[in-house]
């Protein structure tokens, strides 16, 4: 039996589709009243749980050989938030202390690219720098560095696990609607966009699903993996929607210190209009920022082989289409 913590989410219900796809029997961990329409029509187990509940945690471990831990937060909001620190942090916690009382045999932990140590330009982002539990840039990147050294040290403890550090994840099923998964739909619907001249790391959420497999399967405990992909600007994110569309919208670039201005209002906005956070000073860091990762480790020892970013954007856009069809 396989446990996926986060099943809902991105990439695990992609990966729960795959490891379906495989003849896997998969459970997914899931909070009470959680909406489970990324898991509709798929035979897997469901179980209510919470990973800040230890207790609750038991029935889901039992008879479980493997865990995929993806259950986290993500806040691009800034200053500390300590919903993120208790998930991200304490519930990973808990999930190794579950672990480690059912004996199962392999914990995949899905870090985050951003838990390791912000580069200066210049310098490839390998598996080499250390994870940053102090990382000044957002409270996201240190509950996940924090949140990956527990689980080193669980390892050292004896418990056998590997870590995968994905950059962004694009692609389709993305059902809650991630900040790039609604800047592509924004295009393809030809809503007007306001961008800056940045770019970042994308790959794409199968390959990602294909990566934690690899990792389980094939890492070895102890190890670190990055799962990037390819590096593209947001202003080509927009061309290859408008290509996969087939259809213009209007777009306007703005310089760089309008856009840092605007970053001091952003964050209250957002919170008065209880708006899902799009656009602050994380994002405009993280896009015009060092975004130069290599994955040459997990190609040679795991054979990951992402595709495309072009492919990505276009399937994302006809999957994204294609649900705003089946419910109009």
């Amino acid at each position: 039996m396989i446990l996926v913590t986060g099943a809902t989410g991105h990439i695990g219900n992609v990966l729960v589709r795959d490891l379906l796809a495989r003849g896997e029997k998969v459970r997914a961990l899931v909070l009470p009243g959680e909406n489970l329409c990324s898991l509709d029509g798929m035979k897997l187990e469901v179980v209510v749980g919470d990973i800040l509940l230890p207790a609750s945690l038991d029935l889901a471990f039992e008879g479980v050989e493997v865990v995929y831990h993806l259950a986290g937060m993500i806040s691009i909001l800034p200053g500390e938030d300590d919903l993120v620190q208790l998930v991200n942090v304490q519930g990973t916690r808990n999930v190794l202390e579950a672990a480690r009382k059912a004996g199962i045999r392999r914990l995949v932990y899905t870090s985050s690219i951003h838990a390791i140590q912000r580069a200066p330009v210049g310098v490839v982002i390998d598996e080499n720098l250390p994870f940053d539990p102090d990382n000044p840039v957002g409270a996201y990147d240190r509950s996940k560095a924090q949140a990956t050294l527990a689980v080193i040290e669980s390892i050292r403890n004896g418990l056998d696990a590997v870590i995968v550090c994905p950059t962004g994840v694009i692609g389709p099923f993305d059902f809650r609607g991630s900040e790039i998964g609604r800047l592509i739909e924004d295009c393809a619907e030809n809503r007007p966009q306001l961008y800056i001249d940045g770019a970042y790391d994308f790959v794409d959420v199968r390959d990602v699903s294909q990566g934690l497999i690899l990792a389980c399967e094939k890492g070895e405990a102890g190890e670190v993996y990055i799962l990037s992909g390819e590096r593209v600007t947001v202003q080509q994110i927009m061309d290859d929607v408008q290509s996969a569309t087939g259809r213009r919208f209007s777009r306007l670039k703005i310089p760089f210190w309008l856009a840092r201005l605007a970053t001091y209002f952003t964050p209250a906005y957002y919170r008065f209009m209880k708006l899902k956070p799009r656009f602050t000073h994380y994002s405009l860091v993280t896009v015009t920022g060092n975004s130069v990762y290599s994955n040459h480790k997990a190609r040679f020892k795991l054979g990951f082989n992402p595709r495309p970013i072009a492919q990505s954007i276009s399937d994302t856009v006809k999957w994204v289409l294609g649900r705003k069809k089946a419910h109009s």
